[in-house]
């Protein structure tokens, strides 16, 4: 691969997100992506293919701006990619696009426009206005105490409208999303939020039945104009159930809806949006609708499993943002499995109708994992994937159920 490219990519960061991306990169280019994150922590340190650089301060506007001028003049003569894998850091990047060294491209939306989408609150009256389905919401103020009414009854769904100003809380005990079987439960989670110091509005929602294999993925990429080009949709098989890893995405079949992606294509063209955006969706059974849950302004930290479908992400940005290329629009068609747990895991807690595709699939080698980069596989690597498989079969096996079949 050459070693004489126009660009260098630079990742903010350091987790899955953060070698998923870096990955893309280095399977479409053979570069080695410059990754700044607060720890010295798997699976970005000690990588083959990332040049990992610890700043405990990384999240620090001035910090931030110091370790983007210092990659910019570290390669003054080639175009520095700049992409954040967390909330935090699409914040920050968003906040100085316009001020950075003149050789850093950071392809996001303005501050303010981005302020209103990871907004829960607002986004769901912008789903409003593009008629787009989302959960019966109820936004509560903690003003409100326990003297509010809600029009449905349990499970609640309980989680902030402001996520980036929820977790600098910084209180460890908080879970990133509260599924309330009583309104008692619901009333302890809102009181537990508040004292450790969040101040910002609650999202409730009515709780939508079905598991893991209801919900859907859509990850997008808008060029610099703000078209659209790519859609990549994903049907989750299975997510975490851990309090912190709730919500993450462990095994994803891709597949095509393509009245789905048009309708959000609509939203992200109407906005002007551009770069990378991934919603979470979930089938809802009951009246045969997708209801929209959030928008990230950003990939994912499952993004691999657009580059394992073929669409490797890291082309997308450079061949609009580097080479200026206009891309045709197009929606995944190639039918794939990824994974971030081991194979046992994968089918002990996926429903089983699906489980004779994951096989064609697997013995097609059509199917990916993020952490199984054959570039990356040193003994002590392999040895901490490994590791990593353990805890994952432990974790899963504490906190997952295996399906009911319907």
């Amino acid at each position: 691969m050459p070693n004489d490219l126009s660009f260098q990519p630079l990742l903010f960061g350091g987790d899955i997100n953060v070698y998923s991306v870096a990955r893309a990169f280095y399977e479409a280019y053979g570069v080695r992506s410059v990754a700044f994150g607060k720890y010295p922590s798997f699976p970005c340190h000690n990588s083959a293919i990332i040049d990992y650089r610890v700043r405990p301060d990384n999240e620090n506007e001035e910090s931030f701006r110091r370790n983007v001028q210092a990659v910019s003049e570290e390669f003054p003569d080639k175009k520095v990619i700049l992409l954040g894998c967390g909330d935090s850091y699409v914040q920050l990047a968003a906040r100085c696009r316009d001020s950075l060294p003149a050789n850093v491209i950071a392809p996001y939306i303005d501050e303010n426009l981005l302020d209103t989408l990871i907004n829960k609150e607002k986004f769901y009256q912008l789903c409003d206005r593009y008629g787009i389905d989302h959960p019966a919401t109820f936004i509560y103020d903690r003003s409100m105490g326990h003297d509010f009414t809600l029009p449905w009854g349990p499970p609640y769904i309980a989680k902030p409208a402001d996520s980036v100003a929820y977790w600098a809380c910084g209180e460890h005990a908080l879970a990133k999303v509260y599924i309330c079987r009583s309104r008692e439960e619901l009333l302890e989670s809102l009181d537990q939020v508040y004292a450790a110091g969040y101040r910002d509005h609650m999202v409730l929602q009515e709780f939508i039945p079905g598991d893991d294999s209801y919900m859907r993925v859509l990850t997008s990429y808008s060029d610099r104009s703000g078209r659209v080009t790519t859609m990549c949709l994903g049907h989750v098989l299975l997510e975490e159930h851990s309090p912190h890893g709730i919500g993450n995405h462990a095994v994803i079949l891709t597949e095509r809806d393509e009245a789905l992606e048009l309708k959000l294509r609509e939203l992200l063209e109407g906005l002007g949006f551009v770069g990378f955006s991934n919603f979470d969706i979930k089938y809802d059974r009951r009246d045969g609708r997708y209801k929209v849950f959030e928008i990230n302004c950003r990939q994912g930290r499952s993004n691999y499993y657009v580059t394992g479908a073929g669409h490797n992400i890291a082309r997308m940005v450079v061949e609009d943002r580097v080479e200026g290329k206009d891309l045709p629009f197009q929606m995944t068609k190639n039918r794939s499995l990824w994974r971030m747990v081991p194979r046992q895991v994968a089918f002990r807690f996926t429903p089983k109708k699906y489980h004779e595709e994951m096989r064609a699939l697997i013995r097609a080698g059509a199917d990916s994992h993020s952490l199984v980069c054959p570039a990356d596989a040193s003994l002590k690597r392999r040895l901490r994937v490994w590791k990593n498989h353990l805890g994952n079969i432990k974790r899963f096996h504490r906190y997952n159920k295996v399906p009911n079949e319907e």
